[in-house]
């Protein structure tokens, strides 16, 4: 019974992480970190002193690389950081930025509370002993912009077994990294573009920049990588002119990238706006507040306030106050808009413009990727594939559509996130643009639940591999078997990743006795798959996914039980990006008969 309820809050720790790390929440060491003085380096702010964490990395964590975004600095670009005379001890992540509870908060607060706060502007640096002139790898962490934080993520083997520098950061979250209200305006681009969580990964860059070399980091040499909603983050990067020449090398895992219009972002639904936009949202805190009755009051009520009515508004608020307005979202994500195109921090451009062009982006070598079952993390626990037998024993209901669900789910996130990206980057005349799929699924059974089908090469397994490090203090542990095999795989990750951050080709790996990995066309070849020796192996495969091929494939697909659900998979695969309503109808009689709006999406 222990191993099953283990296995169950392992699935549920899972779902929550979704978009983002469930990586490697560093265990809680046996006893504090104890400061060395021979770590004692100089910043730009003043002087900091770190500690030796595990693998003999060395380490400093917490150190703020901007001023607090509170009070005044609320929805302002980053202001550098406040100078210390006293030395910094930097021997623990700085605190998380404000979001909801989930298990990434490692508190043990009730769900829908809110933690962290908004003095969370830090990052954490590892480097191996003696470290001189390393490339610096910058990461990003998920959690679809809304919960997440840097300190979740430890460096230390990555830093010591390949001789890197290994930075994390945190940065603002949900409505304090994304909002974009016309009450805010002040004539200040970067002030005024809504993007201060991306506003804040630039300043991070630009912290990293001037200092690293402190701390045996080469500033010419940085490579960004991150994952799910720091892959996004990452193309951001690619995208920002402000970030130009601020990054030399870009490793996109499980991203994509589309810039959201700034009338999305501030109007309201009526009007083409998000359902979160900054004047829904505003309209239901003056509701929720008692300000006025209803939305429709609200809606007139807003348009009656100043400009310096609406600032001060939405600056008295405290904190707590911005979660409830916002509809949707689960496991502490939010369903908001980001990533805004307001034409100074991103541009208001297409993807196929910014990234087909070399003069609309920062050119720099690149890694995409995504996992094989991408999908199969936002199922695992969806009750219209999985049930509780017995009341906690999960059970598939149809494994063939639970499979075939995610195998197209994972196809469209492969075709819209790698290929389609690929494609425009070597047509913009980058011969540097290198694609891989992860396809290990080779997780034990845990109380009769094949968790090799209901996770298999799931959203994030990857994350581990790349960092070299399985430790977890989320009892993620148990999804691995922990044998050689694995451990063949992440070496060879982390040689691959490595060695593209020196060289900015991953090649034959950082130890020279990997499989060649192939730039996307050269020799005929698209991407790389990464499994482990006792599956598959690693090999380079040619295969290109198109709208076009997984369209043909799902339509010559005879395995449905049943042809509406074929329909749902067209449906929910194709309903924002290339949906045709006579492909869709042509599918099968059901189709013509099921509105595929009523048909939503599993994950």
């Amino acid at each position: 019974m222990k191993k099953i309820s283990i296995i169950l809050i392992v699935i549920g720790l899972l779902v929550v992480v979704g978009a983002n790390l469930f990586l490697d929440a560093q265990p809680e060491p046996a006893t504090p970190p104890v400061r060395d003085n021979t770590l004692i380096r100089t910043t730009s702010s003043g002087d900091v002193v770190g500690f030796r964490d595990r693998f003999g990395a060395r380490s400093w964590q917490g150190i703020p690389y901007a001023a607090p975004p509170t009070g005044a600095n609320r929805w302002r670009a980053p202001q550098p950081p406040l100078p210390h005379q006293a030395v910094l001890e930097t021997l623990a992540p700085g605190q998380m930025c404000t979001q909801l509870s989930s298990a990434l908060s490692g508190e043990q607060s009730t769900p829908g509370a809110i933690t962290g706060g908004e003095d969370c502007l830090y990052l954490n640096i590892w480097a191996p002993p003696n470290a001189v002139d390393l490339p610096v790898m910058y990461w990003i962490h998920g959690g679809g912009n809304s919960i997440g934080d840097g300190g979740s993520y430890s460096g230390a083997a990555l830093a010591t077994k390949r001789d890197v520098v290994v930075v994390t950061l945190n940065y603002r979250l949900g409505l304090f990294g994304w909002f974009s209200h016309p009450g805010l305006i002040s004539g200040n681009a970067a002030n005024d573009s809504g993007n201060y969580g991306t506003l804040d990964t630039i300043a991070g860059l630009k912290w990293v920049k001037d200092n690293i070399t402190e701390f045996g980091g080469n500033p010419k040499n940085i490579t960004v990588f991150g994952e799910s909603a720091g892959a996004f983050n990452t193309l951001a990067l690619m995208a920002s002119p402000l970030a130009k020449d601020l990054f030399h090398r870009a490793i996109v895992q499980s991203g994509g990238f589309e810039v959201e219009p700034m009338t999305r972002a501030q109007n309201y639904v009526a009007n083409g706006g998000h359902r979160n936009s900054a004047k829904e949202v505003v309209a239901r805190m003056l509701v929720q507040d008692g300000t006025v009755a209803d939305l429709h009051a609200a809606r007139i009520y807003q348009s009656s306030m100043s400009q310096n009515q609406i600032r001060a508004y939405l600056y008295d608020k405290p904190m707590q106050e911005f979660f409830t307005p916002v509809e949707g979202g689960g496991f502490g994500m939010l369903d908001l808009p980001y990533n805004l195109g307001d034409g100074h921090v991103l541009p208001q451009l297409s993807t196929r413009e910014i990234f087909s062009q070399a003069s609309n982006h920062n050119t720099v070598p690149v890694i995409l990727g995504t996992n094989r079952d991408e999908p199969a993390l936002f199922m695992v626990r969806n009750p219209a594939f999985v049930k509780l037998w017995l009341g906690f024993l999960p059970r598939m209901i149809d494994e063939s559509l639970y499979v075939r669900t995610i195998k197209y789910g994972a196809l469209a996130w492969k075709e819209r996130g790698v290929d389609r990206l690929a494609n425009y980057m070597r047509a913009s005349g980058n011969p540097d643009v290198y694609a891989y799929r992860f396809d290990w699924d080779e997780e034990p059974s845990q109380a009769g639940f094949d968790l090799s089908v209901a996770l298999g090469a799931a959203h994030g397994l990857e994350i581990n591999f790349a960092f070299g490090d399985f430790d977890s203090a989320l009892g993620i542990s148990d999804l691995y078997p922990h044998d050689a095999a694995q451990q063949a795989l992440s070496d060879s990750m982390t040689s691959y990743w490595s060695e593209f951050a020196y060289r900015g080709d991953p090649g034959t790996g950082r130890n020279g006795r990997e499989v060649q990995w192939l730039a996307w066309g050269d020799q005929g070849m698209r991407s790389i798959i990464l499994d482990s020796p006792a599956d598959q192996g690693i090999f380079m495969d040619d295969t290109e996914v198109t709208i076009a091929s997984i369209k043909a494939e799902l339509a010559a697909d005879k395995g449905f039980s049943r042809p509406e659900e074929q329909c749902a998979v067209y449906a929910r695969n194709f309903r924002h990006d290339n949906f045709s309503l006579d492909e869709y109808r042509a599918l099968n009689d059901a189709c013509a008969d099921i509105d595929p709006a009523e048909l939503t999406g599993p994950w």
